[in-house]
């Protein structure tokens, strides 16, 4: 059930009803005093529950089963991972349209007679529903024109003047065209010309006529009717009106909202490089189940991916490829869809809840539409039937990993168990792949290929540190740019290339501080200060989303003195367009791109070269392909350095060699500038080099000395609660019980960086599990530890996370 309870639920029912039900189909079953969830059956047995009476389900929703075999053995492992209830992870597989949920609805009770002892608003609803049968609790919202109804909608009943019953309801509606073709009647040339004959004292439907039989043109197809209201410029209340004339009828096809057409191109034929890399890959799926491709940015990784995925649906069987970022999953779309048509589906968030059903459908149904599935980290819980090859592109991108809310699961991981499970063939692919997955291939339990010749055989970016402690001493800063990279720019836009610049921090800056005071305005609801966006001229936080206008005096002494501190990709864009007023300059970051096709708008400009510069934050980084891009500027590079995190060193590196490779993908050499206060840090020095092996040799030293991934697994508490006094216990006894158990490998409770969120208070444990100890025994203690927590009347209100390999 989609609950986050650790156990399953058994319901009764008929003998016809254990043979029409199967496993994986859904049921709507009540739960509680009144609620009806949709739940999924796991299992039919015959075993009475000791501990409650088995109630009845309510209904049965599916013909077919809608989860398959391999799904639910999937569902079972993320739950038993990653310490998550199979209840989270239904929610998470599932589009929200399948889980049907159930309405309160309001009934007059006829027998009812004493309406003296109502109440004002108690009257007004009895009223209501003297003039309709049933109100749903929304309806009684408007009628009231206030949100707390319940106390009136429970007067009602202790009054015993309505009943309430739950009424479930689906959510997803398909999508139908209308065509049209002609009555039955009209076969015949004669009746036809009569027919044009009769409408010649109605021009407007004559017309629509002679635009049909233009459409028609010798067809026996039926025509599109949208497309005859275009032609014949005319409107649906004159087709409305012929087909009360019985000249037309309407035919209704049913048909997917996204669909890719396209004239199918011949796939690109691969160098010798790619073409060793490709036989390689193909060796070691021979041998091994996973393979890391360490391809190095601009080597032609996707021109291998499209060979593999031809190969592997010539065997008659599916793909999985996955994307960290939407904004990747729009451009690899464009590519991809000139060799494979509409073979290809796409699954992420920003598609609508009908779009993803329909994607779930053709793959329950094998249709041809979801040969190939393309999305984000969500695609993984697909319902497949027949996978053969599963991609994972950057590998080494955080966005895989599920924060908020559980299940907290990690795609890369989840698909290498998924091909596991189906017996595809899993690949890896990255150009600096994360020190976890790069251990696994030295270890040998991945194959690993390397690929370290550029497309086309262009040199890596020429990259170049700048010192901006050095130019601001200097006072060589324009703004935020240092004269170094000023002249870049410059020289790039002269000759008509396009440059882009990476800032990891949107808005216009990050902090306002008043300079008499030092005081700067802070979240309401959460331990971080506001973050200034110019546009609106409003403080926002970036973690509870609260909002408010910038204040014209400080709120603590009142002066007019309040001033900006650091600075965002909005500052930039706007001192850009100051310092080059000739140039066309966009923004991409997440205020930016909010709907459906942001992403897709801003990069068909970009790469229409209809925007000279272009600022972003860590979504430009990834895997994107511009042929005239010369320049990539790095603004500061510090923040990404100094980020309290054992990972930061590794994600610095691959954050700027990622953004140092979206630079000269072409013929000529790409340039990179960086700017740093600390330009001689062992990191960036790596960077200037692409020296890996070092990267990672360090890395790997300093994790091996500190106890961390991949030598341990990490697991990580979170308690969260309204209340300081009572998280702080609550962490102490949590933290004592776990010190019982596990000794030195447990730190904390810590408070972190940011102590509150959204008006909760915040304890950290972390919990380090060496390789050699069992993980299921230990994650079988940690779960005890866990219920005896939940166990305590204080605690129970404490919210208590555990998020399995948290980084």
């Amino acid at each position: 059930m989609p609950i986050p309870l650790q156990k399953l639920f058994t319901y009764r029912i008929t003998a016809a009803e254990a043979d029409f039900i199967k496993v994986g189909t859904r049921v709507a079953v009540p739960f509680g005093k009144s609620k009806i969830y949709t739940a999924i059956v796991y299992e039919k047995h015959s075993e009475e529950p000791k501990a409650y009476e088995a109630k009845e389900i309510f209904q049965i929703l599916d013909d077919a089963p809608i989860i398959t075999q391999i799904q639910l053995q999937q569902w079972q492992w993320i739950a038993s991972y990653y310490m998550c209830s199979l209840g989270d992870v239904l929610r998470a597989a599932l589009p929200k349209a399948f889980l049907l949920e159930s309405e309160t609805l309001v009934l007059k009770n006829n027998s009812f007679e004493d309406v003296s002892i109502l109440t004002d608003d108690e009257y007004l609803i009895w009223e209501a529903l003297e003039q309709q049968s049933k109100l749903k609790i929304h309806d009684i919202a408007k009628i009231l024109d206030r949100k707390g109804i319940l106390s009136v909608i429970n007067g009602l009943l202790s009054k015993d003047a309505v009943d309430v019953k739950e009424e479930i309801y689906e959510q997803y509606k398909p999508k139908f065209v209308k065509y049209l073709q002609l009555h039955d009647s009209y076969t015949t040339d004669e009746r036809l010309h009569q027919l044009l004959d009769d409408l010649s004292r109605a021009p407007k439907q004559r017309e629509v006529m002679l635009g049909f039989f233009q459409l028609k043109s010798g067809s026996e197809e039926p025509v599109l009717m949208q497309e005859l209201i275009r032609k014949s410029n005319s409107s649906t209340a004159i087709i409305k009106a012929l087909v009360e004339k019985k000249v037309f009828d309407i035919i209704k096809v049913r048909e997917d909202r996204v669909s890719f057409q396209t004239d199918i191109k011949p796939i690109h034929e691969l160098n010798a490089p790619q073409l060793v890399a490709f036989k390689e890959i193909k060796g070691v799926f021979d041998q091994k189940e996973v393979c890391l491709l360490h391809g190095i940015t601009s080597s032609g990784k996707t021109e291998i991916y499209t060979h593999l995925i031809s190969e592997t649906l010539a065997q008659g069987k599916q793909v999985l490829y996955l994307l960290p970022e939407i904004a990747l999953t729009t451009h690899i779309i464009s590519r991809l869809e000139h060799f494979f048509g509409d073979k290809i589906s796409v699954f992420h968030s920003r598609y609508s809840v009908d779009e993803r059903v329909e994607v779930w459908n053709n793959l329950l149904v094998k249709s041809d539409k979801a040969q190939i599935v393309l999305g984000a980290r969500s695609s993984v819980l697909l319902p497949f039937s027949n996978l053969g090859l599963v991609i994972v592109d950057e590998e080494h991108e955080t966005s895989y990993k599920q924060f908020e809310p559980s299940p907290r699961y990690h795609a890369r991981d989840t698909a290498v168990m998924l091909g596991h499970l189906h017996g595809a063939k899993v690949l890896l692919g990255s150009a600096t792949p994360s020190v976890e997955t790069y251990y696994n291939a030295k270890q040998g339990k991945y194959g690993y290929i390397k690929l370290d010749t550029r497309f086309g055989n262009v040199m890596l970016p020429e990259i170049e540190l700048v010192d901006i402690k050095e130019k601001h001493r200097k006072k060589r800063m324009k703004g935020h740019f240092s004269d170094r990279l000023f002249l870049l720019i410059e020289q790039a836009l002269g000759e008509k290339e396009q440059v882009i610049l990476f800032q990891n921090r949107r808005g216009f800056s990050p902090v306002v501080e008043c300079s008499t005071c030092g005081v700067a305005p802070q979240c309401p609801n959460c331990d971080v200060s506001l973050t200034y966006h110019k546009f609106n001229n409003e403080l926002r936080c970036h973690y509870c989303g609260h909002q408010q206008p910038l204040p014209k005096t400080c709120p603590a002494c009142e002066n007019p003195t309040l001033d900006t501190k650091g600075f965002g990709t909005e500052q930039i864009e706007l001192e850009l367009k100051e310092l080059f007023p000739e140039a066309k300059i966009a923004r991409m970051d997440l205020d930016t791109t909010r709907g459906k096709y942001g992403y897709q708008k801003l990069l068909r400009s970009f790469h229409d070269q209809e925007i000279d510069i272009l600022v972003g934050t860590q979504m430009l980084t990834k895997g994107l392909d511009f042929k005239n891009v010369s320049l990539v500027g790095v603004l500061n590079a510090d923040n990404l350095l100094n980020f309290p995190d054992f990972r930061a060193h590794e994600r610095t590196y691959q954050l700027m060699v990622q953004v140092s490779g979206r630079a000269g993908r072409d013929q000529k050499r790409g340039k990179v500038a960086i700017q740093s206060f600390n330009p001689y840090h062992q990191i960036l020095q790596q960077v200037t080099t692409h020296d890996y092996a070092a990267m990672y040799q360090d890395q790997m030293n300093e994790r091996h000395q500190f106890s961390y991934p991949p030598f341990v697994r990490l697991v990580r508490i979170v308690l969260k609660h309204k209340d300081f006094v009572k998280v702080d216990t609550a962490a102490a006894w949590m933290g004592k019980s776990l010190v019982n158990s596990f000794g030195d490998q447990v730190l904390g409770p810590t408070s972190p960086s940011i102590g509150r969120i959204r008006n909760k208070y915040i304890k950290t444990i972390l919990i380090k599990l060496p390789a050699k100890v069992s993980l299921k025994q230990s994650k079988g203690q940690i779960q005890r530890i866990r219920d005896s927590f939940m166990a305590i009347p204080d605690f129970r209100a404490v919210q208590v996370i555990v998020d399995v390999d948290c980084y």
